[in-house]
């Protein structure tokens, strides 16, 4: 999937939003597998935007200005989003 931006799988045209928001559910899943280690710390993670392999997230609560939080993503939910997700090539906070 190229050029394609999923930040509301509902706002985009039929024939893309059965694959766009099955993309969103698998992200959504696999971060429901890291939720409950971030939340022990915490912390929260909320899923805001996929384009072009590139997953947008932002860490909340005690995650939010964690200095290990970019550890925390890099090393753990981007690990597991590319190992899980098919297509997932990068995961960004903002």
């Amino acid at each position: 999937m190229t050029d394609t931006k999923i930040d509301n799988p509902t706002e985009q045209a039929p024939a893309d939003v059965d694959e766009s928001q099955a993309l969103w559910d698998q992200v959504e899943a696999a971060l429901d597998t890291i939720r409950p280690a971030i939340a022990m710390d915490g912390g929260n993670v909320e899923l805001l935007d996929i384009q072009d392999g590139v997953v947008t997230l932002r860490m909340m609560g005690a995650c939010g200005g964690c200095p290990m939080s970019t550890m925390t993503l890099k090393q753990g939910i981007e690990q597991r989003l590319r190992e899980t997700v098919r297509g997932i090539t990068r995961v960004d906070a903002i």
